[in-house]
């Protein structure tokens, strides 16, 4: 409902009212400064928090006794482990590869785990296309358009069926958004433990993909004058030319909602990921102590000082200690 009013509001806005310059001028503005600030301000109370342990998760042998096969990746105890660790984990999600799913066996009614791999191969599509298609709309904030760029977008519209072609990247980024949304519908220990707060991202992506597929296949806006419009916002001149349809400022108003929505969001783990301490640490607590450099000194009382002040209140009740009483004269007699 959400999703279907914002919709509502930016089309009626622009088709009715006729408030161009604020969905495409004064919001995208807006929605940059909360995102660049927002971001900002996280990451930085993240970088603040004191990590003095070694708490990484850990799935593999430690380094320990040199006859012994250590993990190298999964239980890291050298940067360049940590390293490989994390490339694996923010390229190709590798933890969510191994992801498992407990259920009953319909036979015998036991527990069992199976391997869940859709999980992993929707979320690696989603995130990768999703970073295909930022990368392909910088071809309207640069003027003019690098090789690299043309390249990377032949490469996506390679499959060339109509005119124009399809972007395969759009096409798989809807795809893997709808097959993340019914899988958190459809699975009732999904569905139990989700909020508004995971759906909303889902139907704004969604609504971004429908609309920039429609504006490139159905709708057909005048591409010139976008990239004017894009232009004009990245060099800080921005204008509004004629031509640009509804749907271009459903599709940018959309954006700009899930740009100020994103530090405020579960999305944040785009970047809470290289700060987390359970991945970007070394599982080194055999070969080093680490104290917490945090500690003020304070007066501990030891054991020997409690014995001292109830050594004979604990002989008398027949409790063991260290020193006796005689142990304490100067010829160190013991009982």
């Amino acid at each position: 409902m959400a999703v279907i009013v914002l919709f509502l509001l930016s089309y009626a806005g622009v088709e009715a009212a006729g408030l161009q310059v604020l969905f495409g001028i004064v919001i995208p503005y807006l929605a940059l400064v909360v995102f660049l600030v927002g971001v900002a301000r996280r990451v930085m109370n993240w970088a603040r928090s004191p990590v003095p342990f070694r708490i990484p998760t850990t799935c593999g042998q430690q380094k320990s006794l040199p006859w012994i096969k250590q993990s190298k990746i999964d239980n890291p105890s050298s940067k360049w482990g940590v390293v490989a660790r994390m490339m694996l984990e923010i390229l190709c999600f590798r933890s969510l590869f191994r992801n498992t799913r407990v259920g009953f066996d319909n036979e015998e009614s036991k527990i069992s785990y199976k391997w869940e791999i859709w999980l992993w191969l929707g979320a690696l599509v989603f995130h990768w296309s999703f970073l295909s298609v930022l990368i392909r709309h910088l071809r309207f904030f640069l003027e003019p358009v690098p090789a690299c760029l043309k390249f990377f977008e032949s490469l996506d519209g390679f499959l060339q069926v109509g005119l124009p072609g399809i972007m395969l990247s759009g096409i798989l980024l809807l795809a893997a958004a709808l097959f993340l949304l019914t899988r958190r519908i459809i699975l009732p220990h999904v569905r139990y433990i989700s909020l508004a707060a995971d759906y909303f991202p889902l139907f704004l992506i969604i609504g971004i993909a429908i609309s920039g597929i429609a504006m490139r296949h159905f709708t057909k806006i005048d591409v010139v004058a976008a990239k004017q419009l894009a232009m004009g916002l990245a060099t800080f001149h921005p204008v509004i030319p004629d031509g640009i349809g509804g749907v271009f400022f459903v599709h940018l108003f959309f954006v700009s909602v899930l740009m100020a929505y994103f530090p405020f969001s579960k999305l944040m783990h785009m970047g809470g990921v290289f700060l987390s301490p359970t991945r970007n640490l070394t599982a080194d607590t055999r070969a080093s102590r680490h104290i917490n450099p945090w500690n003020y000194p304070v007066h501990v009382h030891t054991y020997e000082e409690y014995e001292d002040d109830f050594r004979e209140k604990m002989i008398g009740a027949g409790l063991p200690v260290d020193k006796t009483i005689t142990d304490e004269s100067p010829q160190g007699e013991k009982e």
